[in-house]
């Protein structure tokens, strides 16, 4: 099959990075299903962001169904700022405590599931190396890793595709501008959330959040990066 031929399942949070994903491969493949995971997240309002996001952007390409998968065992297992009402921190092993043992692993590991039996032959996330919080599982290593794991465990040909593995945060905002011009980049500036707290009242110009928690920090950063240069 060529590229335009596949179907491809984008890991769909409700944030921002996974909403640029979704308007990249909108673009890139013929049909597009999303998948969701409920994992007790602290931040679990960025779930009711995705019907919003995802009626928006259906006019980018054709877009399949909405899967929602129940992980709260995840959160269950857990003991993190995403999934605990603790405060925010580096961790002994020089990790944040934000970051989730085991989380995209699985996330990956389930889509790869929903693939086999929806027929779809790409897995599209919008994990990143070049501004991240420090989250192993984030890695272009890990991914490769775990693509030939899918691959080798289920008999597959799976492909993980991450399109913002190498762009810093203010180029992933002009890649949201070059994808769908300054509606895509309002779009994911009013309908997105980021924020690690769950903070939706308060609007900044880069969206709604805390304001200073990680993941705040780095998209109000990169967003004044791109604000600087268009």
């Amino acid at each position: 099959m060529t590229e335009r031929e596949q179907k491809a399942i984008v890991l769909f949070s409700g944030g921002q990075d996974s909403t640029l994903c979704l308007a990249w491969a909108l673009r890139q493949f013929d049909t597009v299903e999303t998948v969701g995971f409920d994992y007790g997240q602290r931040h679990r309002v960025e779930l009711d962001c995705r019907p919003r996001l995802r009626e928006q952007l259906a006019a980018l390409g054709r877009l399949g169904p909405d899967h929602l998968i129940d992980l709260s065992v995840l959160g269950a297992l857990s003991d993190t700022a995403l999934t605990r009402e603790v405060e925010i921190r580096l961790g002994a092993a020089g990790l944040p405590n934000t970051f989730v043992p085991g989380r995209n692993l699985l996330f990956f590991i389930m889509a790869a599931a929903l693939a086999a039996r929806r027929g779809a032959s790409v897995l599209v996330g919008g994990m990143c190396e070049t501004d991240y919080s420090g989250y192993p599982d984030c890695r272009d290593d890990t991914l490769k890793a775990l693509q030939v794991a899918i691959n080798l465990g289920m008999n597959t040909h799976l492909r993980i595709e991450t399109p913002l593995m190498w762009l810093t945060k203010a180029e992933s905002w002009a890649m949201a501008e070059d994808l769908g011009g300054v509606e895509l980049v309002e779009l994911i500036v009013e309908e997105t959330h980021s924020c690690y707290l769950g903070e939706r009242g308060k609007r900044h110009d880069w969206g709604y959040g805390c304001g200073t928690c990680p993941a705040c920090m780095l998209r109000a950063q990169g967003y004044a990066e791109y604000r600087q240069v268009r």
